[in-house]
Order: C-alpha cells, then structure tokens, then sequence
C-alpha cells in the first residue's frame, strides 16, 4: 500500500479554538491511509490538542515566531524548514497574518500547492490594524487555491478573486440532544433547574466578553438564580474574572476553563448568548444549534450560520435590555432541546460530507 499524502496545515497553534476544532473534526473524519495531517505551528510549547495529533499519526513541527517575534529568524526558519522537508507537495494554511510570507517561502522551494483560507470577515480595530489589512491583502499573493469558512470571509480576505467556500461542520452525532446527558450535565456543574445561558470561546477582544456579563448581569437582576457559564482560555481571562467580582456575580457566573466535554455542556445549556463583534463562521453558533440549543448572537455574523428556528440575531447596537428580552423569549422556544441532526446535514454542515469533500480534493491534486 503506498503511503499516504501528507498535508501540513499551518496556523499559530493547536489550542482549543475553532479554527483549530474544525481542523481536528476533519482529520478524525478522513481516511488516515490515504490522507495524513502534520502542523506547522509558531510557538514552542505543547497545546490542548498535541497529545491527539501524535496519536492519530500526525506531525508537529515547531517555530518560535509568535514567542520572540523575530522575524529575520522567522524567514531563517521557513527557508531551513521547506529546504529540508521535500515531503510536503500540499500546504493548507490558515493564519493570514503571516500567509505571505510562508507562502513565498514554500513557492521559492516548489511546494507546488499551496492553500490559502480565510476564517474571518473582519480586522480587530486595534494599534496594529492597518498592517494586518495589509498583510491580509497580501495573503492571496501566493496562493494557489483559495478556501474560505464563508461568502463574507471569502470576499472580505480575497476581494473578487474566486473561491471556494469549505464548511465549518461538525461530528453531528456527538451533537443531538439527549435529556440523560442534559440533566447528568446539570447535575454535575450544580446548577439544579436554574437558568443556564452558557458561552464558548476564548476570552478575546473580539468575543466580546465584557457585553456579555453587562447583558446578564441585567438578566441576572431580573432572574437571580440563573446562571452563566463561560468555556475557554485566554489573555483577557483574568480581566474578565475581576470584572465577574466587581459586578457581585461571582456565585453566578462559572468559568469552566478548556473542555473536551463542550457538546454535552451545550445541551445543559437553556440559551447560548454570543456578542461576538465579528467571526468567519461562528462554528460555536452552529454547534450549539446542532445540541438543540436556542442561539442569541450578533447579526454581523454570516447569514450561513442560519441553520435551524433555534437562531435569533440581536446588534451589537441595541440596548442591553433587548437582548434580556430575546433571552426571555428564547427560553421557551418550542423548537428547544429537539434534535437538530436534519438541519445540519440539510444545510452541509455534517463532518462525514465535508470531510469526504475535502479528501476528494486533496486526491485530486
């Protein structure tokens, strides 16, 4: 039996975040003996999904770039890379803040297919804006192939250039609702029949965090048994935590750190909240979708994320007090707690389609 193609994806680490959970959804989901997933990731230390991806064959190789930002060492370490490992005809990348330069790279050592794909529509506003728009711009310059999680990541990375739209999707059968799983949830995190609004993501700028705890420290007022329960890790936690003491929730919200548990946390959920200020998806959106679990988000999202009757969109612009309203009536959505499993495959976002979708392409080339 011939060995099988090895893809090396690139991206700043495999911690527990959504581009990275796609990236394993896929690689559970293809066929190992004719497709192998190796990483080529920017920073030195062991992440949240390392241990797996040995498991599973893969590879990970390390760069230190996003550790000490150093970029003539950087490009040292592309060259020494790409020069020494021949093996690698297919690079899927997905960190477009450095796209181009990786890019080049691999060109100038005739890495002959090299798959650029956006997984946002949007620049955080911040010091360094306007280097990132130009390293977006960038990005495609190089490029083959052009992926995207959506129509509004697609346009807004690569402009009027063609491309292809690749579902985010997702194991739907780890997904639909089970009530043993919901009250066994609940039972463990203590939460007894309170309300309980929930949230996935890391703790960012860009998820918004802060709206979040002003919107249910308004619900919390007028619901003083509910709960809020926040899942993930990053730069902001401790910021975050302080701001959870100053509003007095501090028995009301639970920070629940990283988790493998995430789609049975879903469904011990009654509503997901999700202020993001921008995505390229929201995979989050649709997995709670997928768990039978009413969606409060923001309209700035892709309309792709409109999977199922459990969705409602909210602006970032209107008052907090609209959003309680649309918790209140979300609670009681005839449409919760069912199984969702035929709106996912109906609107392709189940793993088996998307990841034979994927396979097919890699064989191709």
């Amino acid at each position: 039996m011939s060995e099988p193609i090895r893809v090396l994806h690139i991206l700043q680490r495999m911690e527990a975040a959504g581009v990275q959970t796609l990236l394993m959804n896929l690689y559970r989901n293809i066929d190992r003996e004719k497709i192998q997933f190796d990483f080529l990731v920017h920073y030195k230390e062991r992440q949240f999904f390392d241990d797996e991806i040995e498991k599973l064959g893969g590879i990970i190789h390390r760069l230190s770039f996003r550790e000490d930002y150093n970029c003539m060492k950087y490009y040292r370490d592309l060259n020494d890379f790409f020069s020494t490992h021949k093996e690698y005809k297919i690079i899927h990348g997905h960190m477009h803040s450095l796209g181009a330069i990786y890019f080049h790279v691999a060109q100038k050592y005739n890495v002959p297919i090299r798959i650029a794909h956006s997984h946002t529509n949007a620049t955080q506003n911040d010091a360094k804006k306007y280097i990132k728009i130009f390293m977006n711009h960038m990005y495609k310059k190089d490029a083959t192939h052009l992926f995207a999680c959506s129509k509004d990541a697609g346009c807004y990375m690569f402009g009027n250039s063609a491309f292809r739209v690749i579902n985010n999707a997702i194991i739907t059968k780890n997904f639909v609702f089970s009530s043993d799983k919901r009250l066994q949830k609940r039972k463990e995190l203590g939460v007894g029949n309170n309300i309980v609004l929930g949230n996935v993501g890391r703790f960012e700028i860009q998820k918004n965090h802060k709206f979040l705890l002003e919107i249910f420290e308004c619900y919390h007022k007028k619901h003083p048994e509910s709960v809020l329960l926040l899942i993930g890790t990053g730069s902001l936690l401790n910021n975050i935590r302080e701001l959870v003491k100053k509003l007095n929730l501090d028995d009301s919200v639970k920070f629940l750190g990283n988790r493998r548990d995430v789609a049975e946390l879903y469904q011990a959920m009654d509503v997901f909240v999700y202020p993001s200020l921008f995505e390229g998806l929201g995979i989050v959106v649709v997995e709670a979708q997928a768990a039978g679990t009413p969606v409060i988000c923001t309209d700035t999202l892709p309309v792709e994320i409109h999977i199922s009757p459990l969705l409602e969109t909210v602006s970032l612009n209107d008052k907090v007090d609209t959003w309680v309203k649309k918790i209140e009536q979300a609670e009681v959505s005839r449409y919760a707690h069912q199984d969702m499993s035929l709106y996912i495959k109906k609107m392709g976002y189940d793993m088996d389609t998307v990841s034979k979708e994927l396979q097919e392409f890699y064989l191709s080339l």
